[in-house]
Parts: structure tokens; C-alpha cells; sequence
């Protein structure tokens, strides 16, 4: 991707294609891996481009790159934190550095042969919340990465994401697990007894595996349906609140807003054009936003954020929706 065509969805779509072609050819995950970064190496004009895949000890370990020493490739790791892989993993959001080597959490490894790199630019792999590793790309010279770089970036790491998600990339079976699999946590007891609370019902996240399209008409489409039906359905649901849930009541006339507004949507067919299905754009969006409110300073605008969430988690599940005609009914939540 040039200087030029990284301003504009042309080059956004070109790259995706390249990347959707190399994920639906035969051969292993490490094969087309290489290949992927190679693609993002050319396309955006980087000396550098690396791959870093999670491991199931929580390690960050160099699994493809283009640029740094093939040596490294399975020998350099970074635990989550450490570096500017380990930052990025730790935040789960971008970074860019016109000059990588002043931050104070660069962290030098001789077997990569990175001594000449100057800028970066890194994106989390994500897989719902989910870090499932982090693309970079460096280059020598210093370079001021825009808004657009950025956000192209993001937006093909959550093709990468896919790759890394299905476990193929893990070498032996012990790490093999599905990224998405649930995990078990064991307490302390500290006190033998009963304990008595409120319990909160989690749903699990929609989880996006169709991230590239080349049909935007189709795509929208299919989000203009499903904003469609959830606005009816919240609306329904609204019309059957009793006067005296108050709070209850708040909760659905903040969704119906948000529901309502075309900032939101024109912000999520910015997202379809870039080549993305609907539901990835709607991933994308809610990362965005959630990423941008949670660093405001008024708590209102904090508060909100959840609402959001649940907002664009219900619009995900209408979208994913493939069995039934009618989407999943919603459900409130005070």
C-alpha cells in the first residue's frame, strides 16, 4: 500500500483481497502466516513486518516476519508488558512511534537484527477481546504514521486474527486448544459457609469469523436488516415497559438512541468500505469507540460505554444469525 493509496479504501480492499486469497489456498498456517506478512510488507511499503502469536503461557513469541533476522522467527518472545509487542498486547490498541527506540518500554533483542529500525507500527490480534497476538511494521527511516495507516492496520490485523485463532499456528497439541475455549479459574476458600448476592447474567460475545467481503451493496444490506429488526424489537420491548421501571426504562431509551444514531451507522459503512462483512464492522466500531470512551474524562460518557457494548453485541448476534429467518429476540438489562 503507497503513501497514496493507504489514504483511501482502494488500497484497504486491494490488500484484503491479497490476504483472503492467501488464507483460502491449501498448505499450512505457517506457510500462509509468511506469506501474509510479506503481503503487508510490500503493500505498505515497510522494510519490516512481523507477526508475534500468543502463546498458551501467556508469551508472545516472533512467528513470521519480513525484515528481522529468520533466525528469530520461534526464538524471540516478550511477555505481555514487555517491549513495545508486550505494550501493545497489554493495551489491546495501536501504537505508533516515529522513532521506537526513545520509548521507555523498547526492549532490544540482538537475534532479530533490528538495530536500523527506527518507526513502528503495531496492532493488537483480537478475537473479541481476546489478544491473540500483534502484527507490526517498522521502517528505517523516521515516519509519521497517519490516521489511515493506522486504521489499515487495524483493520487487517482482524484478518490475521483468524489465522492465529485457529490454533493451527501453535506447535504441539498442548497449545493447539481453540483460542476461544473457555477457561476455569479456581479460588481460595477463605471461610466455609454460604455467601448470598445479586448474580448478573454474561452473555458470551458474538464471535466474527467472516471478516472480508468484496460485496459492499450485500453487506449493507444485511446491516440496514438487522439495525432494522433490532430497532423493532427494541421498540416492542419499550412499548411493554411498565411505567414504574424507571430504570429499566433509561436503559432502553439509551439504546433506542444509540440505535437511532447516524453517526454509528455512518461510522460502521466506513468500516464496510474499507471491504470488510458487516459484522466485522461492527466489531470494528465498538473497538473504536469502546477504545475512545474508556479514556474520557467525564463518567457519564464512561457510563455509556456499556451500553454501547450491549448495544453492538445485540446487532452482532442479529447479523450472525444463520439458522433462524427471524432474529434472536433482545432481552433488557437494568
Amino acid at each position: 500500500m503507497t503513501g497514496d493509496a493507504a489514504a483511501g479504501w482502494g488500497g484497504q480492499r486491494q490488500l484484503l483481497r491479497r490476504l483472503k486469497a492467501i488464507m483460502a489456498r491449501a498448505g499450512g498456517a505457517q506457510d500462509k502466516l509468511d506469506k501474509i506478512v510479506a503481503a503487508i510488507a510490500a503493500e505498505m511499503v515497510a522494510e519490516v513486518c512481523s507477526a508475534y502469536v500468543m502463546r498458551r503461557d501467556d508469551m508472545l513469541e516472533l512467528f513470521a516476519t519480513v525484515g528481522l533476522n529468520a533466525e528469530a522467527v520461534h526464538r524471540t518472545t516478550l511477555r505481555v508488558g514487555e517491549g513495545l509487542v508486550g505494550e501493545i498486547a497489554r493495551h489491546r490498541a495501536p501504537l505508533a512511534l516515529s522513532d521506537a527506540r526513545a520509548h521507555p518500554s523498547f526492549a532490544y533483542r540482538p537475534e532479530t537484527g533490528e538495530d536500523a529500525v527506527s518507526s513502528l507500527l503495531g496492532a493488537p490480534l483480537l478475537r473479541g477481546d481476546k489478544v491473540l497476538g500483534v502484527l507490526v511494521v517498522q521502517n528505517r527511516t523516521p515516519r509519521k504514521y497517519g490516521e489511515d495507516e493506522i486504521d489499515a492496520l487495524e483493520t487487517i490485523a482482524m484478518v490475521v486474527a483468524e489465522l492465529a485463532a485457529s490454533g493451527e499456528l501453535l506447535r504441539d497439541a498442548a497449545e493447539a486448544a481453540d483460542a476461544g475455549a473457555p477457561m476455569r479459574r479456581i479460588g481460595v476458600k477463605l471461610h466455609g459457609g454460604f455467601a448470598i448476592g445479586q448474580a448478573r447474567l454474561i452473555r458470551p460475545r458474538a464471535v466474527v469469523r467472516r471478516v472480508v467481503s468484496d460485496d459492499y451493496a450485500g453487506e449493507a444490506a444485511r446491516l440496514d436488516a438487522a439495525l432494522a429488526a433490532m430497532r423493532g424489537d427494541l421498540g416492542r420491548l419499550a412499548a411493554d415497559i411498565d411505567a414504574e421501571m424507571a430504570e429499566t426504562a433509561d436503559v432502553m431509551a439509551a439504546f433506542q438512541m444509540f440505535a437511532a444514531d447516524k453517526g454509528w451507522r455512518k461510522r460502521i459503512d466506513a468500516a464496510l468500505r474499507t471491504g470488510l462483512t458487516a459484522e466485522a464492522a461492527v466489531e470494528r466500531v465498538r473497538r473504536d469507540t469502546a477504545q475512545r470512551m474508556r479514556g474520557a474524562a467525564d463518567p457519564y460518557i464512561r457510563d455509556r460505554l456499556s451500553d454501547l457494548e450491549d448495544l453492538a453485541s445485540r446487532l452482532l448476534r442479529y447479523l450472525l444469525d444463520d439458522e433462524d429467518d427471524a432474529p434472536p429476540p433482545a432481552q433488557t438489562s437494568a
